[in-house]
């Protein structure tokens, strides 16, 4: 009798660590995790989630309302401000994954994992965008309106989703095409991409982005500190006359988008590098629940960045929060 409660009981055990289970055979593990913790990732996602699709569709309803904020550098906020909106509906869809299991069926796994690919490359490639317009105010600042105008930055924000769009559906096509074809068991959701994706992945997504970035933001930088100094010399300002300075206003977005792009690469070179030194830890563990908390903040800093420099992203909010705008 003993020996049969002994196996009853650990029968009960099992099968409380199983995803579903009246199906022993095929269903998931739960991992076993401290509750403590796992009930601080819930909460911490929960609430990084909601704040950051208000504060982003904030921003979207902001620039899009108010015609004076129809600047080409707007333009590229509002496109990052629509991805970071998405990357947190998506967060919601990671909180149910923290526990282990997924629960949605093979069909809305796919679609989270394609969605959540298009929007990682287009916040990189929104960020490309911005050192560029940056790079050309700061150091070509006579030519900046005619190279730099409303409707090329719309097209080139409008190529940037379709290439992310292209890119996902080629890069994801087995997963369109039999979605949960590699899950191992009954509530999984994974995806497999092969050694040549991953390197493709990395590359597009990652590190030329990142270098392109660093090393126009260095440019920009250069170019703002000794416009700064040229501004404050009168030795200087025959010569920089003739070649032309940027505005103040200018120079202020610089640093402004500057502190946005530092933000992003701290939040993002974490969990990039640990998804390729181990990229199983990300999602087995909750050091890797961690990281792609710091990776989701990220989408929720940005509005905050442009609250704390932007005096018209403030008066935005005010007219929108009070309902004036209607």
């Amino acid at each position: 009798d003993k020996k049969l409660e002994l196996l009853l009981s650990s029968t009960a055990m099992e099968e409380t660590e199983l995803c579903f289970p009246r199906m022993f055979n095929s269903s998931c593990r739960r991992p076993k995790r401290p509750y403590f913790e796992v009930m601080l990732v819930y909460t911490a996602l929960s609430f990084i989630s909601v704040l950051t699709v208000i504060l982003n569709l904030l921003v979207i309803v902001a620039i899009s309302h108010f015609r004076q904020l129809h600047t080409p550098t707007n333009v590229l906020l509002l496109s990052l401000a629509v991805s970071d909106f998405l990357v947190g509906l998506l967060m919601f869809f990671q909180i149910i994954l923290i526990n282990g299991c997924w629960f949605l069926g093979d069909i809305i796994c796919v679609l989270y994992q394609y969605l959540g690919f298009i929007v990682a490359s287009t916040s990189v490639q929104n960020m490309v965008l911005i050192s560029i317009d940056r790079y050309v105010a700061i150091c070509d600042p006579l030519h900046y309106p005619t190279k730099v105008t409303l409707k090329r930055t719309q097209v080139s924000v409008s190529v940037c989703w379709t290439c992310s769009l292209v890119y996902s559906t080629v890069i994801l096509k087995e997963d369109l095409q039999q979605p949960g074809r590699f899950n191992s068991c009954v509530g999984e959701c994974t995806f497999e991409i092969g050694l040549t994706g991953f390197i493709v992945d990395l590359l597009l997504t990652f590190l030329l982005p990142v270098i392109v970035i660093i090393i126009l933001y260095v440019t920009v930088f250069v170019v703002a500190v000794s416009q700064i100094r040229a501004m404050r010399s009168h030795v200087a300002a025959v010569s920089h006359q003739r070649s032309g300075k940027p505005k103040k206003s200018e120079i202020k977005a610089a640093r402004t988008l500057g502190v946005v792009i530092v933000v992003f690469l701290l939040c993002l070179c974490p969990y990039f590098c640990v998804s390729v030194l181990s990229p199983e830890s990300i999602f087995s563990s909750l050091s890797g629940a961690y990281l792609l908390i710091l990776y989701y903040v990220n989408s929720c800093l940005n509005p905050l960045i442009y609250a704390l420099f932007y005096p018209w992203f403030r008066k935005s909010i005010k007219i929108i929060v009070t309902l004036k705008i209607l």
